[in-house]
């Protein structure tokens, strides 16, 4: 099972150590350009499995989404390529965005 962050504590540890995750966006363009959490990494969920090269292997990599279900399911299949650090942002961008910048748009 994958392992998950909230937002909450999410931006606690950021605001800590901003190295303490590389944020993975798995949304689409229009997501993306509608809202994003800062800095991360944007790789849309269908490029990830030829993209891994892209993705830092020790790194603890946080997955995000809208609300967690696409970024659930990256997560698992970086598990399965051998990603050992790899969590999922429960709630996604939207959680974020309820909870830690309420300044950020919600759709």
């Amino acid at each position: 099972m994958v392992r998950s962050v909230d937002a909450a504590t999410l931006a606690r540890e950021l605001g800590r150590d901003p190295r303490a995750a590389v944020l993975l966006d798995v949304r689409d363009h229009d997501e993306r350009a509608y809202a994003a959490i800062e800095p991360s990494l944007f790789i849309p969920m269908h490029e990830v499995p030829r993209r891994l090269h892209e993705l830092p292997r020790e790194a603890r990599i946080v997955v995000y989404c809208h609300h967690g279900s696409r970024s659930e399911m990256v997560a698992s299949f970086l598990e399965g390529q051998g990603f050992a650090r790899v969590e999922n942002l429960r709630g996604g961008i939207d959680g974020w965005a309820a909870h830690v910048d309420r300044a950020m748009p919600r759709y």
